[in-house]
């Protein structure tokens, strides 16, 4: 993987500066965050070596550096999932190329599907711990940390919301692979590990960035309730739609987020 890395970057600066410190993935239906970016440059996943290219909808396949006042950003708007059909070594790839960029600090972004009542569709949720329900892990052997979120950070995290009057719930997320939106029955399990919100992505590029030696911040927008929560079908649509709904309280937050972390 060192040489395609090595590749990928190469590449990238042929196209701009692309440097920064803090990066961000963007999930479902979260990309207009970019819009909000000043003297943006923007590289399709797919002019990058070994860059994995999203299938799906709402993600918009781009590597973004730009500049949120004068804090220059990466920006990955959009992601890739298992049940794309790519390997564990492609989903983290994106990783691996901002770590190389040189980005200390990553938020993470998905939507997500709310497992508690009280967590209504349209909430942020910050993430406070993993639960990984894929089977696969970037650690051997599956050795996962505990836990790869730092307590000050997220406490930073919370007061950085509150000052800015920016509702954010708290909780556990917890990653399946897909393609299909999990069941009742397997969300009553998930609720009795004590999970918040579940969803296909985040859990191995977070767990990357940690390894790589990251600070590692996850935000969740609630786009819909899980299976069997409210007596109603499970849709992409309802995904992308919660997602622009909210999407001016959503970009606000990491404004005021990479604001703070870059001081």
């Amino acid at each position: 993987m060192h040489k395609i890395i090595e590749e990928a970057v190469a590449k990238i600066y042929t196209m701009g500066d692309f440097k920064a410190k803090i990066a961000l993935v963007l999930g479902s239906g979260l990309g207009n965050f970019v819009e909000t970016l000043d003297k943006t440059t923007r590289i399709a996943f797919a002019e990058i070596p070994g860059f994995p290219v999203s299938t799906v909808e709402g993600h918009f396949g781009e590597l973004v550096h730009g500049y949120l006042g004068d804090v220059p950003v990466l920006v990955n708007s959009g992601r890739v999932h298992f049940y794309e059909g790519y390997s564990l070594e492609q989903v983290v790839f994106p990783i691996h190329i901002l770590r190389a960029l040189g980005a200390e600090t990553i938020i993470l972004t998905n939507a997500a599907g709310s497992i508690r009542k009280d967590y209504v569709p349209g909430d942020l949720m910050l993430i406070t711990r993993f639960l990984n329900q894929t089977g696969r892990s970037v650690y051997p052997g599956g050795n996962e940390p505990k836990n790869v979120f730092e307590s000050e950070m997220l406490k930073q995290v919370v007061r950085i919301a509150s000052q800015a009057s920016i509702p954010l719930k708290l909780g556990s997320y917890v990653g399946l692979n897909g393609p299909s939106y999990e069941t009742p029955a397997e969300i009553r399990f998930l609720r009795s590990k004590n999970a918040d919100a579940v969803g296909m992505s985040t859990i191995h590029e977070g767990m990357a960035a940690f390894q790589l030696g990251m600070r590692v911040l996850g935000i969740s927008c609630l786009t819909n309730y899980a299976a069997g929560i409210l007596d109603q079908p499970l849709n992409h649509a309802e995904v992308i739609e919660t997602g622009q709904r909210v999407r001016e309280d959503f970009s606000r937050l990491l404004s005021v987020l990479v604001q703070a972390l870059a001081l």
